[in-house]
This record gives C-alpha cells, structure tokens and sequence, in this order.
C-alpha cells in the first residue's frame, strides 16, 4: 500500500514539537512496512498560517490571515496531487478539505480544535466526513463530536505512545508535574493557584509563560522521559481536550494523573484507579487530589501501576498501528 499523509502540522526538525505525535505515527507505519509519503505546510507554501501558534492561533493574532486560507488550500491540494497514492490518511479537518478533493479513497483524522471549529461550519465539513472510507478519533469523545457531524464510519484509536521498559523512582520529596502549552484552555494558570505552596514542575511555553513563575520552558518531546520519571504525579487541568497526549505519555511511566473530567481525559483516567478526575476549573477539588497523592506513597504505587498497565495494554505502538492498518482496509466509499 501507497500511503499519503495529509497533516497541516509535522515537524521541521527532530526538536520541533508541532505534529509530533503524527509524526511518530508516521515512523511506527513505516516500520510496519507501509509506504508513506507526507504531505505538510513543511514541504509547500504556507502563507503564514502554520506553525508558530498554529493555524487557529496565528488568524486569532492576526485576523487578516484568514483572507488567505483558500491560497493556503490551494497550496496544500497542489502539492498533494503531485503524489501517486492508493489511501490518504488526512490529520485534522482542513487536510479532509483537501483530501475530498483529490478523487482518491480517503480516511480523516480528528484532533479537537479542529471539530470544534467545525461545529460552527457544519455544512462545510459534513460532506467530507460522510464521504471519507472512515474518520479516526483518538477518543471516545472525539468520535461522538464526529458524528454529531454526520461522519458515518468512525473508528476509535487512540494514538500511540512509548511504553519505556523499565521506570525507575520518583525524587524525593515528591513533586507535581505539568508538561504541555502555557495557555488558558490549558488550564495551567488554575493548576498555579492550586499549587501554591506546593512543589510544582512546569514544563513548556506559550502566552502564559510570564504568569506560570518557575516554568522551565520547551523541552523536546524525545527527552521528556526523564522528567515524566522524576515526578510524583502528573496534572493535566485542561479545560477541553480532545485526546490528552501527555496523560497518556505519563500513564506509560507509570505516574498517576490528576485530570481534568473532560473530552479525551475522561479516557485516559479511571478515577480511582489509575488517577483522579476533578471537575474543569474547579481549583479546590484539583488542590485536595494533589495533596492527597502527595501526601500518600502507597496509593501513588497503586495508581501508577494500574496506569502503566492501562498504557502497555490500550496505548503501544503496536496496538496503535494494528489498529490503523485494520482502519485502512475498510471497503472504500464513494469519493466523487
């Protein structure tokens, strides 16, 4: 099989982050032994709209942007067309735009930000997402947003994260952990309240980085593990997300998390079981989870051996690709 990936986010370099997580699904096909060809605002012209804070971000920065999406369009379709493929596997909804476009069998990929927005456009996505050979979300809730959007097949598979071999202890004394984006759909500024006066390792950038005091900045994703390692417990305070890349990456070395109940969390975290859900915004519930989980080694052990476990058996690779490839081979749908 010929693959084209479609994603209008995929990093330029092994230190950027931006598409990373389509990235390495890319490599993990490739190993597999299928033949993919990617197709991102890496390779073709732009305009301004990707990277940086992303597409959605850059038009909120500068509104003009958005006079110059259908160049941008324009720009990626061009560049897809140039490739001979069997499937196109098309990451978020405006790479499915051009997917509907190219007269081949196709399968969309949503991610969050992206069926959000669509909710506002309805008329202008559900023709792609009734003709794709079938949509992918990474959640459960993802799907019901997909549907909810007229997409008649939907397959749920979550998206693959490393599972180390061996996880070795947490420092001492024990510490809160945040990895991801310093801005306020994060929830990050929430989990700053919640934390004051105890030990806080924040890890990332963004607008909200002069408000998060002490954050670390970027840290590549390839050398995430380590820091993932020395926490006691990982907080992912969100106040929407589709998926939840870091609460999973943390339930692989096996650290319990504190998540916000929400989209692609609720997922992830079986309160009780392999971490503790609280409702979004609500900074005294997160405070009391995070002191609890500080205060007690024991339940830290049995919570980050059950999300590890969870991990190795809904979140490896290969379960991940498995997946994919079965997706791949679902009878084609009319694409004209």
């Amino acid at each position: 099989m010929k693959l084209l990936v479609l994603t209008t986010s995929y990093p330029r370099g092994p230190d950027d982050p931006a598409g990373a997580f389509v990235a390495s699904s890319v490599e993990h096909l490739r190993a597999a032994g299928v033949d993919v060809e990617v197709v991102s605002p890496a390779s073709f012209r732009h305009f301004g709209l990707a990277y940086g804070a992303g597409i959605v971000g850059n038009i909120r920065r500068r509104p003009w942007l958005v006079l110059l999406v259908p160049l941008f369009l324009l720009s990626f379709r061009r560049a897809a067309r140039r490739v001979d493929c069997d499937l196109v596997h098309a990451h978020w909804l405006a790479a499915g735009l051009v997917a509907a476009t190219l007269g081949r069998p196709y399968v969309v990929q949503v991610w969050g930000t992206d069926v959000e927005l669509a909710r506002r456009l309805p008329w202008l996505v559900r023709p792609v997402l009734r003709r794709a050979q079938a949509v992918v979300a990474a959640s459960e809730f993802l799907a019901g947003r997909a549907r909810g959007l007229g997409a008649a097949e939907v397959r749920v598979v979550p998206a693959g994260v490393d599972i180390p071999a061996a996880v070795g202890e947490p420092d001492e004394p024990p510490h809160v952990l945040y990895v991801g984006r310093l801005s306020p759909e994060k929830g990050v500024l929430e989990l700053v309240e919640a934390c004051r006066g105890l030990p806080l390792v924040v890890v990332g950038d963004g607008p909200l980085r002069a408000q998060v005091p002490g954050a670390v900045g970027f840290v590549p994703p390839s050398e995430l593990g380590p820091w993932y390692e020395r926490a006691a417990v990982v907080a992912c305070p969100s106040r929407r997300e589709g998926y939840g890349v870091v609460a999973r990456e943390a339930m692989a070395w096996g650290r319990p998390v504190v998540a916000a109940a929400v989209g692609g969390l609720a997922d992830a975290v079986d309160d009780g079981v392999t971490g503790v859900l609280v409702p979004p915004g609500d900074v005294s519930a997160l405070r009391a989870a995070l002191e609890r989980l500080l205060g007690d080694a024991e339940l830290r052990v049995r919570l980050g051996a059950a999300a590890r476990e969870k991990a190795e058996r809904e979140y490896a690779w290969e379960r991940a690709v498995a997946a994919l490839l079965a997706v791949y081979e679902t009878p084609s749908r009319r694409t004209t």
